[in-house]
């Protein structure tokens, strides 16, 4: 043993080496010690490694008396389960292996992307005076929100060696440890850390990376079973004793689940300010809801009861689908849930249960893992069954089953909101789900099993803020963009879930396709909870641009003839076509630059007018929008080569138009669907861009503009790019903490700070005001005169 000690502590000091003493093949650097880039996962050496070798997480510090060591503790930990957990990737392939729905980045992007936001955060907070690597940096620095779940864009980035990322994650963890083991901030009787501390954004990495542990951890169950090993310090699985049989046979296989009912209460939401712990920003605010009584299900819906729905066959059926649950359904063409295996002949309901890294025998009594979608099917085809009104839990109901144990004095969390993983299934106590309400086996009481853990929680409301809501300044668009009525909230956290969403404070969301270790409960009910659901003055407006009325109004302003768009003579049409004057004005300062016009990007879109001009002169056109009907729109001119469309004349009456667009022309753009917040990371070396009238309305501008410029910068050195805006803001769009200007007591204009921020990477070619006209009817139009900048990068 003392050997083995000396073989670890060699290795460790190794890692201090220069790049040329770790193993050349990636695949050799995976098998070998030099893997780790921190602390190696064994107990003794590395925090949360228990005798077996076995990793658990700690638990999230507290701010207010966290000694030096905890907190270098908490790092170790959280970063030695980042590489324990891609350890479990049995070839280097399988790192850049594109997920099947290709919807999300290969798990290089997520080996390097916690390392990254370090520094980069660390940056902004002014911890840490410069970059490692800048080119890395930009790459790695944002993720995707992957949209709709027919968005097939390809991921075509060509990603970096992996030995290059391990040198990048070595040179990082050294970088981190310094600053933990010196700033005088975390020094003996320090001062507590909030908000406003620049070491708030060193514990926003922590939260960052655990939350992309799990995020990771289901991309990995994605994979193909071959892709894929159990680490060795994986912790282990609590699987049923006895072999499963297929199909299930009633209480052999999982428990009943009994409904109980809940008592009315008036419910508070929301993190006090005062918790002496780290918190994403929307966790804070408050809400009180007057809840009425309802009747919930014990246990989480688990495999076993899930079994009924698709032995069937009324997984099937489109009656028990929502809409858009049935084209997902339709689309990925799925019989049964994503992580069941079926063996033997199809139809035949036999199945295996995919965990993370295994392929284990069927565990009905465990958790269904689903998505929203499916969950709601459930719930629609219980009610047919059952023959009453069943529907998915609110985030007020939730809150109200933990005030149901504390009514019973079951003791589920410390003062400061940190859950009881001893009880529940958290902070990677095992390795999977486990059986559902283990927690409470030895108890008679009527409450809720698995308040917390084992899978997270779907519930019926929006993702949301809470009154008094507020962004950090160090994280602007890590909530806000999802107050958009498109992605749905889960509570309670899974088994992987650890630091701050092992708190009972976490409120967490995905887009309803999307999978999460997340299963539900179901509520007997007539009320609707207290579900909330965004509307265009709560928060993030729900997409107002996915309307046939507005589609028509911007495909009548990107093609009708002029004399349509306006037919009166008293006003100019010099004011009509304005997406084709932006294309021109670019075109023009091309040319009298005598700049290659090779490619070009759009990004806000729309229906393309702007997009198929550019391409009159540009070789190719990357045109991306945020809405879905802007692209279907412009993607059907493109194959077809017109569209028709109507124009109002008043009321309801309209009068038919087509637009006609060259196809050959056509063909050299591409529409993709992109949050302008978060643009894909292959998107760089642009010789120009366009954004028009789009910054007043995106959840935060400034990481938009962030983008157009760096070492990856979208905009290539001595590229164009022209934005125009009317600067009007509105809350519903960007939060005010985010305007540039035009709030109370700032006396900077919106145009001032556009100029400042664009000055330092930017030269500015021409300033104007750019008249835009929109038709609404006949005999109403909106005039409006945006700010009009061309650029040309430094």
């Amino acid at each position: 043993m003392e050997l083995r000690k000396q073989s670890i502590k060699a290795e460790l000091s190794a890692l201090a080496t220069p790049l040329r003493a770790v193993p050349s093949s990636a695949d050799a650097l995976m098998k070998s010690y030099y893997w780790w880039t921190g602390k190696p996962p064994e107990y003794g050496m590395c925090p949360g490694v228990d005798v077996a070798g076995k990793i658990h997480s700690l638990n999230i510090p507290n701010l207010t008396t966290c000694s030096r060591n905890e907190v270098m503790d908490y790092f170790d930990n959280s970063w030695t389960i980042t590489e324990v957990l891609l350890s479990g990737l049995s070839s280097p392939h399988a790192f850049y292996r594109v997920p099947y729905h290709g919807l999300r980045h290969p798990l290089v992007f997520y080996y390097l992307h916690p390392a990254v936001l370090y520094v980069n955060k660390l940056r902004l907070a002014g911890l840490i005076p410069n970059a490692v690597n800048p080119d890395f940096e930009s790459i790695f620095e944002t993720g995707v929100d992957e949209m709709s779940w027919d968005d097939m864009s390809k991921n075509d980035m060509k990603w970096p060696e992996l030995q290059e990322l391990h040198k990048y994650r070595k040179a990082t963890y050294k970088l981190i440890s310094n600053l933990i083991q010196t700033h005088e901030g975390l020094s003996e009787g320090h001062a507590p850390i909030t908000q406003s501390d620049p070491l708030w954004a060193l514990f926003m990495g922590f939260e960052h990376e655990r939350i992309h542990i799990e995020t990771s951890s289901v991309l990995i169950r994605e994979l193909p079973i071959e892709c894929v090993q159990v680490p060795t310090a994986w912790p282990v699985l609590d699987l049923e004793t006895k072999p499963s049989t297929f199909p299930p046979c009633g209480e052999r296989d999982f428990p009943s689940n009994k409904f109980i009912d809940v008592t009315a209460q008036k419910i508070e939401e929301g993190k006090p300010a005062s918790m002496p712990h780290f918190g994403w920003d929307n966790e804070y605010g408050h809400r009180t809801v007057a809840l009425d009584g309802f009747t919930v299900s014990q246990n989480l819906i688990t495999n076993g009861e899930m079994y009924a729905f698709v032995s069937s066959g009324a997984y099937l059926q489109q009656k028990f689908w929502s809409e858009q649950g049935w084209k997902w359904r339709s689309f990925r063409n799925t019989k049964f849930p994503t992580f069941w295996k079926a063996e033997g002949p199809a139809g035949y309901h036999q199945y295996k249960l995919r965990t993370t890294f295994e392929l284990v025998a069927m565990q009905w009594s465990w958790p269904a893992v689903v998505n929203f979608y499916e969950a709601e099917a459930y719930c629609k085809w219980l009610g047919e069954k059952e023959q009453g009104t069943y529907r998915l839990p609110t985030e007020a109901e939730q809150i109200r089953l933990r005030d149901l144990l504390s009514e019973h004095h079951i003791q589920y969390q410390s003062k400061t909101g940190v859950v009881d993983s001893n009880r529940y299934n958290l902070s990677m106590m095992f390795g999977a789900e486990r059986k559902v309400s283990s927690d409470l086996d030895h108890t008679d009481v009527a409450v809720p099993g698995d308040v917390f853990g084992n899978v997270w929680q779907w519930c019926g409301d929006d993702f949301n803020p809470l009154t008094d809501f507020a962004v950090h300044k160090l994280y602007d668009d890590f909530s806000v963009p999802c107050f958009d009525g498109e992605h749905q909230m889960i509570l309670g956290g899974s088994f992987i879930s650890t630091g701050d969403e092992a708190t009972s404070w976490a409120r967490f969301h995905f887009r309803p396709h999307f999978f999460q270790h997340a299963g539900f409960r179901v509520v007997r009910s007539t009320t609707d909870g207290g579900v909330v659901k965004l509307r265009a003055h709560e928060g993030q407006a729900k997409n107002p641009y996915e309307t046939d009325t507005v589609l028509n109004e911007y495909l009548t302003l990107h093609f009708a003839p002029a004399e349509i768009q306006m037919p009166y003579a008293s006003i100019s049409s010099e004011f009509t076509h304005f997406p084709q004057r932006c294309a021109e004005k670019i075109h023009h300062w091309m040319n009298k630059l005598g700049l290659e016009s090779k490619k070009a990007l759009e990004v806000g879109c729309a229906v393309g007018g702007a997009s198929f001009k550019l391409a009159e002169k540009f070789e190719s056109v990357t045109a991306v929008d945020l809405s879905q009907s802007f692209i279907d729109a412009a993607k059907r001119i493109q194959s077809e080569g017109t569209i028709q469309f109507q124009v109002r004349t008043e009321g309801e009456r309209t009068q038919s138009f087509e637009a006609a667009i060259d196809k050959e022309l056509a063909a050299r753009v591409e529409f993709r669907r992109a949050d302008a917040c978060a643009l894909p990371p292959e998107f760089a070396q642009f010789d120009a861009v366009l954004m028009a009238n789009l910054l007043c309305r995106l959840p935060s501008p400034s990481s938009c503009l962030t983008r157009m410029s760096g070492p990856r910068g979208i905009v290539r050195e001595g590229g164009v790019l022209m934005l125009t805006t009317p600067f009007t803001w509105m809350e519903s769009f960007t939060s005010k903490d985010l305007w540039f200007g035009g709030q109370i007591g700032n006396d900077i204009s919106s145009e001032e700070a556009l100029l400042q921020r664009m000055s330092a990477d930017f030269e500015l070619l021409e300033k104007f005001d750019m008249p835009l006209l929109i038709r609404e009817h006949e005999r109403k139009y909106q005039l409006i005169f945006s700010l009009a900048t061309i650029w040309r990068r430094k």
